[in-house]
């Protein structure tokens, strides 16, 4: 997660607490489960605005069950099936739900 959308995290965080939910893109569950843990837990690599920062959000992958239920199906069809296809929806949603289950405070109720 660069350091831009570390620190835009951030400023949501610190506005809405928890209340704030990620809900992440990425296309590989190392990746994914990384994002998710800087969100949550602070950024592992100590470089960015997150470094020791343990906001405690609530993370999601777009795959994740939870969310998919939340989307359009229309814009779901042409926005994001495509992806569903080449990709592992399981694992990715999987990776991210660890890191949410070890480090959010809140979680959205399915």
């Amino acid at each position: 997660m660069d350091l831009q959308n570390q620190q835009r995290v951030k400023d949501a965080g610190e506005k809405f607490g928890t209340d704030c939910v990620v809900i992440l893109g990425s296309s590989d569950a190392e990746g994914a489960e990384i994002y998710a843990e800087t969100v949550t837990a602070g950024d592992p690599t100590f470089a960015g605005p997150l470094a020791g920062v343990s906001l405690e959000l609530p993370v999601y992958h777009v795959f994740d069950p939870i969310i998919r239920a939340e989307c359009d199906p229309a814009a779901w069809e042409e926005q994001i099936s495509m992806m569903e296809m080449v990709l592992d929806p399981d694992a990715l949603a999987e990776a991210v739900k660890g890191m949410r289950e070890q480090y959010s405070k809140n979680v959205i109720e399915g």
